[in-house]
């Protein structure tokens, strides 16, 4: 069984309507998807976009094998063998166009848009979200946790409680894009060339008759890199003693004792005390490392007790997306082909968030060149363009809250990725998009960038698209 294989990763009325479409000839007719958030996690005021090189990947291997053929023609629905032959044929031919990765992005705009015939757009939609849902979902997490910790080294730790392998590695590989300095996962590390750092378990203690030992033998063995994790026994008046001596030792051999790591208890006091005894002992290089299920809201209070804190090691709350266990990004229908060309399609709702933006569009960034921080995004018609003319830009849902701007720079957000079924853009290494998500916060207000209670970041439309749209829902309301 080839588990690399993805072709078949999606939902099976994915398959069928490809399949009715294939059955009415109408599987060649083009259509623009749009994939958006509908709002931010973590009552956040934005998201950190992740996913776009593993859908690269997914997109220039798409191809349906043998044993894929085979298991369809194992299905109820008993597909006809001229359809099973079209999907033998099948590849990607279309176009894709997509945020940069490390992008701050905001809801009910489009973050990826997807134009192909009908056949081909169905089926991606579900590999397409599932890996820009988590993905953001976790560099959104581990940009909140950078926002708290600042410059203190933090490494991810979260492979062992991670839902299977692939959010462990995908998941550290987020981490780092949003600000983490290393993983635990020596596979994410060996993929994506992140730093890996490590310290040893309790059952290095354990397995020794004492735990000074213990420490002396892990030192012993790893003089340049010993973090002695304290709190086996007793942290106070064994682990950090303990610790102590050992780091004596490697001072008699030119050596230094890297730091030791809290992972239980209450870690402020813990740390205050350790770092008081540490510094009587002239071993004020050594750094404290505090590990047991910390996020954002935890390190955030550690740090208003006085912790004595400089590295952070979180797992289980920041790879799981805790309290936040999916992001929600859908996948719409914007604009299909008719006989005269492409036309604009909306959906209709009650509710009021679920309304679609129709039509193909663009995305800018509209840059205030005397602060340097973002007026907005401006959601247009792909036919628009943004120049440098007064803009105008309004709520949509209450059009008379308007402002115009004038001094700004237009960044055209939405980058081609594929061009008729052929990469275009050529794949960032990690640390370009580390270093361009760092870049692209500057631009946002630290009202909209705090933790709590955060301002709204504007997504307005131009009046064009905002005038479309409103026809549109009158028009269906009406019939």
């Amino acid at each position: 069984m080839d588990y690399e294989n993805l072709t078949l990763h999606t939902d099976k009325y994915q398959i069928n309507m490809m399949y009715a479409h294939w059955k009415n000839n109408s599987h060649n007719r083009r259509a623009i998807f749009d994939a958006y958030i509908r709002k931010n996690p973590f009552r956040n005021g934005y998201t950190v976009f992740a996913g776009l090189e593993r859908i690269v990947h997914y997109i220039n291997s798409l191809h349906f094998t043998k044993e894929d053929i085979d298991y369809l023609k194992q299905q109820e629905e008993n597909y006809e063998e001229a359809f099973l032959d079209e999907l033998r044929a099948f590849s990607f031919t279309g176009n894709i166009y997509a945020m940069r990765e490390g992008e701050i992005v905001f809801p009910n705009e489009p973050l990826i848009r997807v134009e192909a015939r009908i056949f081909e757009a169905q089926l991606i939609e579900t590999a397409i979200l599932n890996f820009m849902n988590y993905q953001s979902l976790i560099a959104t997490k581990a940009s909140r946790i950078k926002q708290v910790a600042n410059d203190d080294t933090l490494v991810e730790f979260g492979s062992r409680r991670a839902q299977e392998a692939d959010a462990a590695v995908w998941g550290a590989r987020s981490a780092y894009i949003a600000g983490f300095h290393a993983t635990s996962n020596m596979r994410a590390g060996k993929l994506f060339n992140i730093p890996s750092k490590g310290t040893h378990a309790h059952s290095w203690i354990q397995d020794h008759d004492t735990e000074e030992e213990a420490f002396m033998n892990f030192a012993t063995a790893l003089p340049d890199q010993s973090i002695l994790l304290v709190d086996t026994y007793d942290t106070l008046k064994s682990g950090i003693p303990n610790a102590i001596k050992t780091g004596k030792m490697l001072e008699s051999q030119g050596k230094k004792l890297k730091a030791i790591r809290l992972d239980s208890g209450d870690l402020a006091r813990l740390s205050i005390e350790g770092r008081q005894m540490l510094d009587e002992a002239d071993m004020d290089y050594v750094e404290i490392m505090a590990s047991n299920d910390l996020d954002e809201e935890v390190i955030m209070h550690l740090k208003l007790q006085g912790a004595k804190i400089t590295s952070w090691g979180v797992g289980t709350k920041l790879i799981t997306g805790a309290r936040k266990p999916s992001l929600g990004g859908v996948y719409k229908l914007v604009a299909r082909e008719d006989a005269e060309g492409m036309i604009p399609v909306i959906k209709l709702s009650d509710d009021i968030a679920k309304v679609t933006t129709p039509g193909p569009k663009k995305v800018y960034r509209i840059i205030n060149r005397k602060t340097n921080k973002s007026e907005g995004d401006y959601v247009a018609l792909d036919s628009e363009t943004v120049d440098d003319k007064p803009l105008k830009m309004f709520d949509p849902l209450f059009p008379q809250k308007f402002k115009y701007v004038n001094d700004y720079e237009a960044h055209d957000l939405l980058q081609p990725i594929f061009v008729n079924g052929e990469q275009v853009y050529p794949l960032p290494s990690l640390e370009e998009i580390h270093c361009y998500h760092k870049e692209q916060l500057s631009y946002i207000w630290e009202e909209t960038l705090r933790l709590l209670n955060p301002q709204t970041y504007y997504v307005d439309l131009s009046y064009d698209l905002w005038k479309m749209k409103q026809d549109m829902i009158e028009k269906h309301s009406m019939e």
